[in-house]
């Protein structure tokens, strides 16, 4: 998984195209793919250190659909603050909202949801436990209405999964943009974490992770820090331990998982990220 990940990275610095967008100039190129079989190792990368607490929380954060950035920021977790002080931290209907409350009118991060809209996330659940060959157990978070609104569209718009032959559950998620140096390595760790939940949730194992890439980019300012993370070769990936036999996916904590590395992941590679 994770020379597939460099070959990407690689691919987009040596090849990209140099364009001015939203919030910087990136190197980019359209159309990547990346695919692994979670039974390989949790793919956690090897080359840097991954914020994994803040995988988590943030996890844990969408699945309790919450907008309220203050509560990561409680937790000394930072990385929806850019896009939300502007509104008092308030980030909007953004993904926790449209897993959660898909189709809802939004009001503001403090009001109480409790059965409004579509609750995308327990539709998978119990498509996945009763109609497991259905071909639309899907989790999607782009809903143009509510775009305006939001802090930040979402980059990772939809999840789909699928129960393979072998009884395992895998999911593709499609992700209209990658920051490959600093999102894409965080989505793919949040991605296989929460296939591993659900997966746990309906009695099924997890098999494979599947992402395709619309945008793929780097961002000007973090050229020098991927050249250093291309300069290291990766190690073992590490295995993730679910500490509880039955983990609340509504109160999910950091104290609920483990990871057991298998060899220590190099060091922190620092990089500003771009709102």
């Amino acid at each position: 998984m994770e020379n597939q990940y460099l070959q990407i990275l690689r691919d987009v610095l040596e090849n990209g195209h140099t364009r001015e967008t939203r919030n910087s100039v990136t190197k980019t190129l359209f159309a990547k793919c990346i695919s692994f079989d979670l039974a390989d190792g949790f793919p956690l990368l090897t080359t840097k250190k991954v914020f994994f607490r803040g995988v988590v929380e943030e996890l844990g954060w969408f699945l309790r659909g919450s907008t309220d950035a203050k509560e990561l920021i409680a937790k000394n977790v930072h990385i929806w603050d850019g896009n939300s002080e502007k509104n008092n931290y308030d980030c909007g209907p953004i993904y926790g909202f449209q897993w959660r409350h898909y189709g809802a009118k939004y009001i503001d991060c403090q009001t109480d949801y409790s059965g409004c809209g579509v609750d995308q996330v327990q539709n998978v659940i119990d498509l996945l436990k009763n109609d497991p060959t259905s071909r639309r157990i899907i989790i999607n978070a782009w809903n143009p209405k509510q775009m305006e609104e939001m802090g930040l569209p979402p980059c990772h718009v939809m999840y789909q999964f699928y129960v393979e032959s072998d009884d395992r559950v895998s999911v593709m998620l499609t992700q209209r943009s990658a920051d490959m140096f600093l999102g894409l390595p965080f989505n793919i760790a949040s991605t296989s974490l929460l296939l591993t939940l659900i997966c746990q949730n309906v009695g099924r194992k997890p098999g494979r992770v599947i992402i395709n890439i619309g945008d793929a980019h780097i961002y000007e300012n973090h050229i020098d820090a991927v050249k250093i993370q291309l300069s290291r070769k990766p190690t073992e990936l590490p295995v993730l331990i679910l500490k509880n036999e039955s983990i609340d996916l509504w109160k999910l904590q950091y104290d609920d998982l483990l990871i057991i590395e298998r060899s220590a992941p190099q060091g922190r590679i620092k990089a500003k990220m771009i709102a």
